[in-house]
């Protein structure tokens, strides 16, 4: 297995490894994501124009099977800097992390946790960061297509230092894979100190 780590407009040999990665993790609950190559192609071209994004890539062989992304949050859109702002926060001093999709028998080998681990050394590196942020989707426990057994990433996450912020929510509108049209969806954000 082999990390690389690219930034600006270096990550654009690997947009469509991310948007495929994308489209196949996130049809997974919570996201039930029903992904289109045509809007991953616009929503991570914004990761391409900021000269201080991030990607991971977790490669095996010739082949990505896993990417983590970062970015200035003043880089994000609005929907994602708008929370903060109105909560009093300053977006310039804060690192958005965007996703981290891996195939699933690449999972529970602590790819994971390098991934959280690049993204916070390369916001401290930046010396512009206070906060490493990202934001989560939230679906009810009695959501239909809920697997038996789901576990959410929660416990994941507060080992690594991170702490849920309900205050600071967003929505964002997708399709669902079970359903026809899109419907707005609740996110709520989760902070690191890394300063």
């Amino acid at each position: 297995m082999q990390i690389l780590l690219r930034n600006g407009s270096a990550i654009e040999p690997y947009l469509e490894d991310l948007a495929r990665l994308r489209i196949t993790v996130f049809r997974e609950f919570p996201y039930l994501y029903e992904g289109t190559a045509e809007y991953e192609r616009s929503y991570i071209a914004t990761y391409a124009r900021s000269p201080d994004s991030l990607f991971v890539l977790a490669i095996d062989g010739n082949r990505v099977v896993g990417c983590s992304t970062g970015i200035p949050m003043t880089d994000e859109s609005e929907a994602f800097r708008k929370p903060f702002v109105d909560a009093g926060w300053d977006p310039d001093r804060i690192f958005y992390f965007g996703e981290s999709v891996l195939e699933k028998t690449y999972r529970g080998q602590g790819l994971g946790v390098r991934f959280f681990e690049e993204r916070e050394a390369y916001a401290r590196g930046l010396r512009r960061f206070d906060h490493c942020a990202f934001c989560a989707v939230e679906r009810s426990h009695a959501h239909p297509l809920r697997p038996a057994g789901y576990e959410p990433l929660d416990s994941f996450w507060k080992k690594r230092g991170y702490r849920h912020h309900p205050e600071l929510r967003t929505h964002y509108s997708w399709r669902d894979i079970d359903q026809s049209e899109e419907t707005e969806k609740p996110m709520s954000f989760w902070l690191k100190s890394i300063g």
